[in-house]
């Protein structure tokens, strides 16, 4: 399809960032040659060289000199903070990964949960709760909810073999997302999981992501004692998810 005026380097930006997001381009997959964009849409090949380079910038692709331009196999769009893959960072800390699901279920959602997807409507949900294990003790314990509207094809994943947190970076790149951290004293239920007395004070990220006005996921993270939050350039993986 050819654009019907030329185009600005935002516009072809937020086009392709569109077709990411729309997953018509998916991880992995290779764009199309600088040259024919800018014949697509009418514009100077330093216009689409401008574009890809904001969307590198935004973490959505790679570029590599005679290897052309790929989305990136774990996409994020910007935000404050970044959401890596916490196996990932377990290991990159010299730490043996494990994950445990612990329960998969189709519940209504609570009124909690649609205030947090922000409709009083989010539709049918799926609930996981897994335990994220560095070298066999308890990391990170997920309470997560996602939308099957946004996400159909979720139905399908066994997460007893790969973590809702893996395959969601992989395979659902987000448009907006929104963090709250905060310590809290965990409940008895939470301290069975996590290896702890009920009431301790625990480290939560609560994360909710949207794709436009579509609810993705909810998850409330609870973080082992002594975990740190480390923040730097905006880089993917920075953020202990």
């Amino acid at each position: 399809m050819t654009s019907a005026g030329r185009q600005s380097w935002r516009d072809l930006r937020d086009h392709i960032r569109g077709r990411i997001l729309d997953q018509t381009f998916r991880p992995g997959d290779k764009l199309p040659r600088d040259e024919d964009l800018a014949q697509e849409f009418q514009c100077a090949r330093t216009t689409v060289q401008r574009a890809m380079q904001a969307l590198v910038d935004d973490g959505l692709v790679e570029r590599k000199r005679k290897g052309g331009t790929t989305v990136r196999p774990d996409p994020v769009t910007r935000t404050t903070l970044d959401i890596p893959i916490t196996r990932a960072e377990i290991e990159a800390r010299g730490h043996g990964y494990r994950h445990h699901l612990i329960d998969r279920s189709t519940p209504e959602a609570p009124a909690t949960i649609a205030a947090r997807f922000g409709t009083p409507d989010p539709g049918k949900l799926l609930r996981l709760r897994a335990l994220h294990l560095a070298d066999g003790q308890p990391y990170v314990f997920e309470d997560r909810w996602v939308s099957f509207d946004t996400v159909p094809e979720i139905a399908a994943v066994d997460f007893s073999q790969v973590s809702s947190n893996e395959w969601l970076v992989r395979n659902r790149p987000y448009s907006r997302c929104e963090v709250q951290i905060y310590a809290s004293p965990c409940t008895a239920d939470e301290a069975a999981i996590m290896e702890v007395e009920p009431g301790t004070a625990m480290l939560v990220l609560e994360r909710t992501t949207w794709l436009d006005e579509a609810p993705i996921t909810h998850v409330r993270a609870l973080h082992a004692p002594g975990y740190r939050l480390i923040t730097g350039e905006a880089r993917p993986g920075k953020l202990a998810r």
